[in-house]
């Protein structure tokens, strides 16, 4: 695949909480390197793509306060390929912003989408899941998004499932028959077992023409916002043009408000080694380990007795741990964390209530 016509959209706006105290709102996951490789998330997003979009065609979409992050993180990026949303309107806003951007230089664009923290291990079966998609996004009026083989019944994933039998580009592209939310491990298991079902991505490609007549039939008044401002676009205009819209655009996801409702929808079924590094325990499961399963990252870090805890020293502070299973422990420079992995997900309601007892001092 050529670069030309190939887009990328990078969205990099979130907050990540699940991944505090290392993730703030001053500076969240997608701008850190969780996996000690020199490169950060996002670093490694954009490297990704890479070989498959060309650097002038790789946009990242953030929110304004981590614009200057994004700057010194991809010094490669032009001022115009950075797009700053002025207030949080979740996935569908940030899609329809970057369509706005890419359809005043490239009306024959197809476009990928996809976040910016996610991990994976096979790159070059990710480039062949990717041009394969997009020669789909090609070759009909369709929307393309990408389904993982499910390995485990994980409940903290959204679901696709898939029927046979329609005319693609390849056996591997199907017919999406519905999506499903995160499951219970009950239903999360059946899903699994049927063979039907894989687990969403939340990467999406598609061209202009297909998602904005998608935006247009199941997204009307946010597509009536950008579409009065549309030549505005790619000029002096631009910022006063975001700013005015995203003050009327409601908030709204990418998957709710177009794909869920979408008869054209088409998912990949793809094995790369993903995984949307949402949770410490996502981030567990592809850290190295040692003997007795900690995965340890720092060199201040020190272990006795201990099994099968993820630890990350973010600072220099020596940590001595003795005893400890299967437990979350991170240490920043103004924050100590000690969870058990099993009960990850109380983070998020930690972080809440941090939030409203102190406002953003640790958050």
């Amino acid at each position: 695949m050529t670069p030309e016509h190939s887009w990328c959209v990078i969205m990099a706006g979130g907050v990540g909480s699940r991944f505090w105290p290392m993730s703030r709102t001053a500076y969240p996951k997608q701008f850190l390197d969780f996996l000690g490789l020199g490169r950060t998330l996002l670093q490694q997003t954009y490297d990704r793509f890479l070989p498959l979009c060309g650097s002038e065609r790789i946009l990242v979409v953030t929110n304004a306060r981590y614009a200057t992050i994004v700057r010194e993180q991809l010094p490669e990026l032009k001022s115009w390929q950075i797009l700053e949303e002025p207030q949080r309107r979740n996935t569908a806003p940030c899609v329809a912003y970057a369509n706005a951007v890419i359809g005043a230089r490239d009306p024959e664009a197809r476009i990928i989408v996809a976040p910016s923290d996610h991990l994976v291990l096979k790159e070059g079966a990710f480039h062949d899941t990717i041009r394969m998609a997009v020669q789909q996004a090609g070759a009909s009026d369709c929307l393309v998004t990408l389904g993982i083989m499910p390995s485990r019944p994980d409940t903290g994933y959204g679901y696709i499932q898939f029927t046979e039998g329609a005319s693609t580009v390849h056996p591997r592209v199907k017919a999406v028959k519905t999506f499903s939310e995160k499951p219970d491990h009950a239903t999360a298991l059946r899903f699994v077992e049927s063979g039907d079902f894989l687990w969403n991505a939340g990467i999406f490609i598609w061209s202009l023409k297909s998602i904005n007549k998608a935006f247009h039939d199941h997204l009307p008044e946010m597509s009536a916002l950008f579409e009065a401002r549309r030549t505005d676009f790619g000029t002096p205009r631009e910022s006063e043009a975001i700013a005015s819209i995203y003050a009327e655009c409601p908030s709204e996801s990418i998957d709710y408000g177009i794909m869920e409702k979408a008869e054209n929808a088409l998912t990949v079924a793809s094995e790369f080694g993903w995984s949307d590094l949402g949770t410490w325990g996502s981030l567990y499961t592809h850290l190295p380990k040692d003997e007795a399963g900690n995965a340890a990252i720092g060199s201040t870090v020190k272990l006795y007795g201990c099994s099968g805890n993820v630890v990350h020293a973010h600072d220099d502070r020596l940590l001595v741990l003795q005893g400890l299973e299967d437990c979350i422990v991170v240490s920043t420079n103004d924050a100590l964390l000690v969870c058990r992995k099993r009960d990850e997900q109380q983070i998020k309601q930690f972080v809440n209530e941090l939030t409203a007892e102190s406002g953003e001092r640790y958050i």
